[in-house]
């Protein structure tokens, strides 16, 4: 179902994202991120440079390498456009995501390697999506494998999400023996 409709409005801002995630031929996985601002008057950005309506205010892309088990193998981004030239240098800082898992702690990785003036706002935006984005490109390999379990033999992915809360129906039919809802333990 989609929003109610608003009350008459104006478009300021239009923030597009693109996620995208690919197979390679050598075994790894690409997962891609875009991001393009732009507004719909013109504005003055950096040192006095004009943006037209509908020009990119933001263009900035990320690619993360990684393998089936979501090991960053390498990380890389490109800067197109930004209100200021020295933007492009921060691409290099997502040199420090290789070797990282994603999974959990990787938001707080992220923060902690890329959070203030360690990276570029933008782009550490994009890093965190881009986890979800991993984990449904190797869905179809990471579904084929025995669920992840804890110490105790619970399957990790019981109370991860709203979907497989431990008293939902999902878990009550996948893994009856951890279901706590109404007839469950």
């Amino acid at each position: 179902m989609p929003l109610p409709v608003s009350v008459p409005r104006e478009e300021l801002h239009f923030r597009h994202i693109q996620l995208r995630g690919f197979r390679r031929v050598d075994g790894l996985y690409d997962v891609e991120a875009r991001l393009v601002d732009t507004k719909t008057e013109e504005i003055t950005v950096g040192a006095g440079r004009v943006v037209s309506p509908g020009k990119s205010i933001h263009d900035m892309s990320v690619r993360l390498v990684v393998d089936e088990d979501l090991n960053v193998r390498d990380a890389m981004a490109s800067t197109d456009a930004s209100p200021h030239g020295i933007c492009r240098e921060a691409t290099s800082t997502l040199q420090c995501l290789k070797g990282l898992c994603i999974g959990a702690g990787w938001s707080k990785a992220i923060n902690e390697r890329l959070a203030g003036h360690k990276g570029c706002t933008h782009l550490t935006e994009l890093l965190k999506p881009l986890a979800t984005v991993a984990f449904q490109t190797l869905w179809t390999v990471r579904n084929s494998q025995p669920d992840a379990v804890d110490p105790s033999g619970k399957p990790r992915k019981i109370d991860s999400c709203f979907a497989y809360a431990s008293d939902r129906e999902l878990v009550r039919e996948r893994w009856p023996a951890y279901y706590m809802g109404i007839d469950g333990n």
